[in-house]
């Protein structure tokens, strides 16, 4: 008999789920435009508040300090507390600090309000685990992780394409006023549709998992050093990929917009069409651990290796590269979640996805400012996609090989001390299902 034989077919997604993932992506989607906002109107801010290239930069790296810091209590929050409510605050949060940026005149005040907005997202990708892992089963997240990562890739695409045009034409202030403002409508049907499971079972002390056993798992580093290596391509392309193939390769403005734009958006297509087909390989019979796997580490590996070549290849080919790679990292990202939210399960998702999100977008200081060093000692942009893409292959090893099985830790042995028990029993957990 083979092992789809011994599958119970699972239930479509109920339409109030779905309409959840249509939510938490909508909010991807913004959470990235706001996070991006500030790079696009860089060179408008920089004239009028006559601010030195060095303030610029300590300013568009402020939203980083609290949204990395504060990962660890993020994710304390979302396990301890309700996590919708949780996420409900901070996005109200992150999009008054966006609005209240476009009429700040000072230098002070908009560095608070970048430490403010990063405070705010500090709780996003916790409570998506948490309502991820909370609502959906295995063979579900693949489908329900897909359309935040397209949210995550429309988000730069929309500021890339929309943003900049947008802003030429009416200034970079009213963007802000008007993005941050328009967000909080968000908030509305968020209340009437967010999930009913909120918390864990057992949300009591007792119960919760302890920070000090997650950060013992071997797997919990590998996701770790995975997401950073994600997160590095990611940000080495929203941060320099505009001055890169205007500068460097001689674009229009409208040829960039054009080519990051459409480069985003088939990314986002097929973020949610490798989640989708990732569930159905597991339907059929494959276990979790070769199909998340595959999807993360492959598509890392490959959308380091194509970004890479358009830095090498002529005008003639770099577009191809370029795009080929944004979609393979969509493909990455779709499943990206799904292995954390189900190493840690429910009890741990909110605390585990901290702990990785914390070490990961360190990233989002590293990309940018090693880029920037590079550029300046080189005076061309080769090494820059020579590290861009080691470290996607270092991260792509990560996924495969430094996480073990890709199965719910059995959080009670663990509790016991015994961490390689832990991991035989979730190793048994899977080849059961």
């Amino acid at each position: 008999m083979t092992p789809s034989a011994n599958r119970t077919p699972r239930a479509p997604i109920p339409f109030r789920l779905q309409i959840v993932v249509l939510l938490l992506a909508i909010a991807a989607f913004i959470n990235y435009i706001d996070r991006g906002n500030l790079s696009i109107a860089a060179p408008m801010l920089k004239d009028e508040l006559g601010i030195s290239a060095g303030k610029l930069g300590l300013l568009l790296s402020g939203f980083f300090w609290t949204y990395a810091c504060a990962q660890l209590l993020a994710g304390w929050l979302v396990d301890r507390l309700n996590v919708n409510w949780v996420f409900a605050a901070g996005f109200v949060l992150w999009s008054a600090a966006t609005a209240l940026t476009g009429v700040a005149h000072t230098f002070a005040m908009l560095f608070a309000l970048r430490l403010t907005l990063g405070l705010g997202e500090s709780v996003a990708y916790p409570s998506y685990s948490k309502i991820i892992a909370l609502n959906f089963s295995e063979d579900q997240r693949g489908a329900a992780n897909s359309p935040l990562t397209a949210g995550l890739l429309l988000g730069p695409g929309f500021g890339m394409l929309f943003g900049g045009l947008l802003m030429a034409r009416y200034g970079w202030r009213p963007f802000f006023i008007v993005l941050g403002a328009a967000s909080l409508a968000w908030v509305l049907p968020w209340l009437k549709w967010m999930p009913a499971n909120s918390r864990s079972a057992a949300p009591n002390a007792e119960e919760g998992i302890a920070f000090f056993r997650i950060i013992r798992l071997r797997s919990a580093w590998g996701t770790c050093l995975g997401l950073f290596s994600y997160n590095y391509v990611s940000y080495f392309l929203i941060t320099w990929l505009p001055f890169y193939l205007v500068r460097d390769r001689g674009f229009s403005m409208t040829h960039m917009a054009k080519l990051g734009g459409l480069a985003y958006l088939l990314g986002a297509i097929l973020a949610i069409v490798s989640g989708r087909l990732s569930d159905a390989w597991i339907k059929s019979g494959a276990t979790a651990t070769r199909v998340r796997k595959t999807f993360t580490g492959g598509g890392l590996a490959a959308a380091g290796i194509f970004i890479g070549l358009a830095g090498l290849l002529n005008l003639n080919y770099l577009p191809i590269a370029l795009i080929l790679g944004v979609i393979v990292l969509g493909a990455s990202g779709s499943n990206l979640w799904a292995i954390t939210q189900t190493l840690a399960g429910p009890k741990a998702a909110g605390r585990w996805v901290g702990f990785q999100n914390f070490g990961g977008n360190f990233s989002g200081i590293a990309a940018p400012w090693l880029t920037g060093l590079v550029l300046e000692k080189t005076g061309h942009f080769y090494w820059a996609f020579a590290i861009m893409t080691a470290v996607a292959i270092v991260g792509a090893a990560s996924w495969l090989f430094l996480i073990g099985e890709v199965a719910p830790v059995e959080w009670d042995a663990l509790r016991e001390g015994n961490v390689a028990t832990a991991q035989v029993l979730a190793s048994k957990v899977e080849r059961r299902v």
